[in-house]
């Protein structure tokens, strides 16, 4: 009978968990430890610019913890999409503290680095033998939007992982990949079914959000050949039916399947049964392998942004706020154009007003006025210099904008002094596209090399 246990202490690295939750995780024998390392959440910058979003400080904590308890216990730890977007030097940072936790801590082990970023020259050809299709609602790739693309990076499925196990990896620190495959590797190298597998990774991604207590720290994942059981690392935290099954909902468009590079993960039949008032046993759940394909994930560069922000208290003006924040875009365009000779073209103005319909826009259904505003004037050009000489001069506007029929200038309150914030360049996603694994070249490129003392 194929069964593994592997241990998620949290949703992503450098979230951070307690040393505790590490040391019930194993002490209910853990094969294991895995954690997701990146996510698209925060938006293209990170990808397009190659940056984490978490301090390195954060980082090295959590993996201090995971390698120190890990290797004394004799089990992996797993890391996928390093660096947050999980380009080749994303996976370089990562492996970079492992090394330094590893000489500090007195530790040799073998550590595997496992890049996935492609180039626009490796897909160029591919792309010209329509071998990249896109995903709804996506069009159909160009090659001049693959060529914008500073980073491009392919998601990893499970193979690599179990591929690095096998030659007796310690650590492993892997580019771009599904949150669920740093989870499934180990399972599905021991021969554990690919349902459970599959469905086990998906629960357990986001650590104790599969619980009553979502920032009460992760989970045990125990996977055999009939199901899965999930057991909260926290004591004061359970897993109910309902707290387990929901998280299928969770980023995913259909709440009974998912698809992974090698095929799809159903749950239509999944049965879910609480075991006592903190463990959940799952069965049911099966998995159809498809043709494997990669998805790609590309960012590049729109512009160069700046920003200011002020706060509006003034009754008069919040009891017409869409009129202010029209008369506001358009009196600044007009300015631009006028003393600058920037055309709407070369410097895109917009005003948004949080507190009032800066999220939903025109469908929001609050209709009536706001207790107060933040009014955030953005202005995007083809260069720093000129998005920040846009804002500034926007200056007297933001800080005294009358409405029309004013017989007077109100006063708002600037966040910061100078009001003007630049923000640097100003990244979009470009790519929503899946190629096929034979086609993507080598899109796993590992490296296994000993580390520490």
């Amino acid at each position: 009978m194929a069964d593994a246990k592997v241990l998620v202490p949290a949703g992503m690295l450098g979230a951070g968990f307690t040393e505790q939750s590490i040391r019930n995780g194993i002490a209910l024998g853990a094969d294991a430890i895995a954690i997701d390392g990146g996510s698209t959440d925060s938006g293209p910058y990170y990808l397009g610019s190659a940056s984490p979003k978490m301090p390195p400080e954060a980082i090295a904590a959590d993996l201090r913890l995971m390698i120190v308890h890990g290797m004394a216990a004799g089990i992996p730890v797993i890391v996928g999409s390093a660096g947050t977007s999980g380009t080749d030097a994303g996976v370089d940072w990562v492996a970079g503290i492992v090394e330094q936790i590893a000489a500090e801590e007195g530790l040799v082990l073998r550590l595997a680095r496992i890049y996935s970023e492609l180039s626009a020259d490796v897909l160029g050809p591919v792309l010209d033998a329509g071998g990249i299709r896109p995903l709804p609602p996506a069009g159909d790739l160009t090659r001049a939007t693959l060529d914008r693309c500073e980073h491009i990076v392919g998601l990893l499925g499970a193979e690599p992982f179990g591929a690095a196990l096998e030659a007796g990896a310690d650590v492993i620190v892997a580019g771009r990949a599904t949150d669920t495959a740093v989870i499934a590797a180990y399972p599905l190298l021991h021969g554990c079914p690919p349902g459970p597998s599959w469905h086990a990774a998906k629960t357990a991604e986001c650590g104790g959000q599969c619980t009553t207590n979502p920032r009460g720290g992760g989970v045990l994942v125990a996977i055999d050949d009939d199901g899965f059981t999930v057991v909260p690392l926290e004591d004061d935290s359970a897993c109910t039916p309902m707290s387990v099954a929901a998280h299928m909902i969770y980023e995913n468009a259909d709440p009974n399947v998912m698809r992974e590079p090698s095929g799809t993960l159903d749950v239509t039949d999944a049965r879910y049964e609480a075991l006592d008032h903190r463990r959940v046993r799952v069965t049911g759940s099966t998995f159809t392998p498809q043709p494997y394909t990669t998805k790609l994930e590309g960012s590049g560069i729109v512009g160069y942004q700046s920003i200011a922000l002020a706060g509006i208290k003034d009754e008069e003006v919040l009891a017409d706020i869409g009129t202010w924040a029209d008369s506001l875009r358009d009196y600044v365009a007009f300015k631009a154009e006028d003393l600058l000779g920037l055309t709407a073209d070369e410097a895109h103005i917009e005003v948004r007003c949080y507190g009032w319909n800066a999220v939903l826009g025109d469908i929001d259904p609050d209709t009536g006025p706001p207790r107060e505003v933040g009014a955030v004037l953005i202005v995007t050009a083809a260069d720093p210099a000129t998005a920040t000489k846009g804002v500034t001069l926007a200056n007297p506007y933001l800080l005294h904008m009358p409405l029309p029929d004013m017989d007077h200038l109100p006063s708002f309150a600037f966040l910061s002094s100078p009001a003007e914030i630049p923000r640097g360049p100003l990244y979009e996603f470009l790519l929503q596209h899946v190629v096929a694994a034979e086609q993507a070249g080598n899109l796993a490129r590992t490296e296994i090399t000993e580390v520490g003392r």
